[in-house]
């Protein structure tokens, strides 16, 4: 035996209205289909499940008797699916998003706040990580996506570029210079200034020096930092330059510095999402990659 819940469903409408003209209206079908229904299921259970006249259906005492079970099980049915589907509609409206703490610190504030604007009903969920942990969060389902430069590629993730930033000087700026625009210079210029940097363990810092080694630059010993506030503001009370990518341009703009994108040649760094292979993508995923992609040009100038 097998019932079916459209069985079980249009057992209940006769049951309570008592006719099946009536009771196929509330259920949205024919008569037809609702008698078909009824006695499928009077055939499965082996007996009468109502006394049929012309005028008035009433249930047998089959039927008095497996009324309530059908009323608890699809009483509960209907319980458990709207539990399992408010469920899903918080996981759908909350983001979690594991990114690199330069990425976290520096770019995702704005993108976030843009986001929020536009989509009030989305939480935000941020974990800042290094590298490896990003990719192993999206990998074991704790973040639905991760943010970052060096993303290689990897079993189980899908990887997509999303932006390009370039790598740029931050030098101390004078006291009547212009510090509301950038500008450009060759990496030759470095030859000769302070530098800072991040520690050279940091995977930024390695292609930043690869570029400075071009220049006889790159075995300098230079103070180090973790972070590229502390840069920046080490730069601003005069302690050296340091190199950095674009996106910390709003950052560089809370202090009075110069910025000049570092040319000839030209480094490009492309900012990855990864997410897990086969997941699905929620519509809040969706937006918010595209406030993203929409947020990174202005991020960068």
């Amino acid at each position: 035996m097998n019932l079916s819940t459209r069985q079980m469903r249009a057992f209940l409408h006769v049951a309570r209205i008592g006719n099946f003209t009536r009771a196929a209206e509330q259920a949205h079908m024919t008569q037809a289909g609702l008698s078909t229904l009824v006695r499928e299921m009077e055939r499965q259970l082996g007996c009468r499940l109502f006394d049929r006249t012309t005028r008035v259906v009433n249930l047998t005492a089959a039927g008095r008797r497996l009324l309530p079970v059908v009323e608890r099980v699809v009483t509960d049915l209907d319980d458990v699916t709207a539990h399992l589907g408010a469920e899903g509609d918080a996981a759908r409206q909350t983001l979690r998003i594991s990114a690199t703490p330069l990425v976290s610190s520096h770019l995702l504030p704005q993108v976030f706040h843009q986001f929020r604007q536009s989509h009030p009903a989305v939480s935000l969920r941020l974990f800042d990580a290094d590298l490896r942990d990003v990719q192993e969060m999206v990998v074991n389902g704790e973040a639905d996506m991760g943010l970052g430069f060096f993303f290689k590629p990897a079993p189980g993730l899908d990887r997509a570029p999303v932006g390009r930033f370039h790598l740029m000087r931050v030098a101390p700026a004078g006291p009547d210079e212009d510090v509301s625009s950038t500008g450009s210079v060759p990496w030759s210029v470095l030859r000769s200034e302070e530098l800072l940097g991040l520690p050279a363990s940091n995977p930024i810092q390695k292609v930043i020096d690869g570029h400075l080694a071009t220049i006889g630059r790159g075995d300098a010993q230079r103070p180090t930092f973790n972070f590229f506030g502390t840069l920046i503001s080490m730069v601003e009370s005069g302690f050296g330059t340091a190199v950095m990518p674009t996106f910390a341009l709003s950052a560089c703009r809370r202090h009075r510095v110069r910025t000049d994108v570092l040319v000839r040649p030209k480094v490009a760094m492309d900012f990855y999402r990864i997410t897990k292979r086969g997941a699905m993508e929620s519509e809040a995923m969706q937006a918010f990659v595209e406030t993203l992609a929409a947020a990174l040009p202005e991020l960068s100038r």
